[in-house]
């Protein structure tokens, strides 16, 4: 007898192939499900040359569906130590958090958080040591980013933001204070008395986007009407805009930006650095005069993916929080890294405890340093898979040199943006891709198996029809 006759019948072997195929590309999630740790397990320290002065304390927005959190994505607080160790993590979703936003170090230690929970905005002061609330308040606002304690911790300072009344059909977003003691709004400014209804956004949904406001000083204030393109400073006693920096739809000045910083240069000139989200930068502008000069800018050359929070450091570094890039890090003002993180499902603020609240460093025009740089020195990681390389970085040096080089790297940011989002929680990159490709191995073996047994199928539906 021929040893071939000894063999099983080609069909079943290609099965054989294909199952084994199927298996060893589910191998490495598997592993990832067994070893995944769901508090720390996606929170990765990326290059730290230098270590960072004291405790770094980031806010995750956490992942989202029509207003609900995912338990599993949750939005979170991380606190990282000076060399990228996890020090705690404050889990938002286990208490009906949907979001997480602002936070604030507090001159005692704490710290002052803002939630989008459901039916409103809960703000409260967080003690790291006891994981407890000292005290908190819910305001029935919708979706509100920013919340800061002002006048000696009596009042809060709110951006008040998707406020439209379909009552009196107006659109009530605002910059109010709230007294704490009185329990009652006893200041409101509304941007409806300064601006038409053609500007920014969608007049009766999310019109103004404020997503920041600051006391920059005695009867001063600083918002960030994201939609306008524009920060402006506004005075409490005669509700008049003083400064105003951008111009709606000028998106070469400020293009949807986040957290403006003010800052005043050793002559006294104002200085206003902010993460210019949708222009992918950072960038600081000073007045001289009655104009406006862009200094400094780091970025928007595919380094940044949507920054959405930048402070100005004491020894003259920025940390810059890079949403979509689901990182933290520190720079130095010529753009090397000294200091990163990475944490997904988007970062929102960062700040380094030791230094307070926003920016307390000087003005780059004050460091000498003022130009575009780029950022570099970036471990570039996927988030929570060790030393694996982003997608954007593997596809642009794999095509470096060639005619696909651009295309291939932007595939790989909108590759690096959007799968934290989709993969599960335990899966890495590498093995959510070998899922993927088991996944059409399977499809094609089905089709396959269709196309096989097409007249048993066709014969065993007619005998059954019949």
């Amino acid at each position: 007898m021929d040893w071939t006759d000894r063999l099983p019948p080609r069909p079943w072997l290609v099965r054989g192939v294909v199952l084994l195929l199927v298996v060893a590309l589910l191998a490495p999630s598997a592993v990832s499900a067994i070893t995944y740790d769901q508090e720390e397990s996606n929170l990765e320290k990326g290059t730290i040359t230098s270590p960072a002065n004291g405790t770094s304390v980031i806010s995750v927005q956490g992942y989202h569906f029509e207003g609900k959190g995912n338990k599993k994505k949750p939005a979170r607080l991380v606190a990282v130590g000076p060399k990228g160790n996890v020090e705690w993590v404050h889990n938002g979703s286990k208490e009906g958090a949907a979001w997480f936003y602002d936070v604030d170090p507090l001159e005692n230690g704490n710290l002052l958080v803002t939630s989008t929970q459901r039916g409103g905005t809960l703000v409260y002061e967080y003690n790291p040591d006891t994981q407890k609330k000292v005290w908190k308040r819910f305001l029935k606002i919708h979706d509100t980013h920013d919340i800061d304690l002002i006048n000696n911790g009596t009042q809060l300072l709110v951006a008040n933001m998707r406020a439209y009344n379909e009552t009196t059909n107006k659109n009530d977003d605002s910059i109010y204070v709230y007294d704490l003691e009185k329990d009652e709004i006893v200041w409101r400014w509304y941007f409806r008395n300064h601006y038409e209804k053609t500007n920014g956004g969608e007049y009766t949904d999310d019109w103004t986007h404020v997503n920041d406001v600051d006391k920059i000083g005695p009867g001063k204030y600083m918002a960030d009407p994201r939609n306008m393109d524009e920060v402006i400073v506004i005075d409490r006693e005669s509700k008049e805009i003083t400064m105003k920096l951008g111009k709606d739809d000028n998106t070469d000045i400020l293009q949807e930006q986040h957290n403006p910083d003010y800052l005043e240069s050793e002559s006294g000139n104002p200085t206003i650095l902010v993460a210019d989200s949708e222009n992918h930068r950072i960038v600081e502008y000073e007045k001289r005069g009655s104009d406006w000069k862009k200094t400094w800018e780091m970025g928007s050359s595919a380094k940044f993916n949507w920054p959405r929070d930048a402070d100005r450091l004491p020894n003259g570094n920025t940390l810059i929080t890079d949403s979509s890039n689901h990182r933290v890090m520190e720079v130095t003002p010529k753009g090397k890294i000294v200091w990163e993180f990475y944490s997904p499902w988007l970062p929102y603020d960062a700040e380094r405890v030791s230094s307070g609240d926003g920016s307390n460093g000087p003005t780059m025009a004050d460091q000498g340093v003022t130009g575009k740089y780029q950022v570099s020195g970036s471990a570039n990681i996927d988030p929570g898979t060790g030393d694996r390389v982003k997608m954007s970085i593997l596809l642009g040096n794999t095509f470096s040199g060639t005619s696909l080089e651009q295309d291939m790297r932007e595939y790989g940011e909108l590759w690096d943006q959007a799968t934290p989002f989709i993969r599960p929680i335990w899966m890495n990159e590498y093995a959510f891709i070998a899922v993927i490709f088991a996944t059409l191995l399977v499809l094609g073996w089905l089709i396959g198996e269709l196309v096989y047994q097409r007249r048993r199928i066709y014969y065993g539906v007619k005998r059954r029809v019949a």
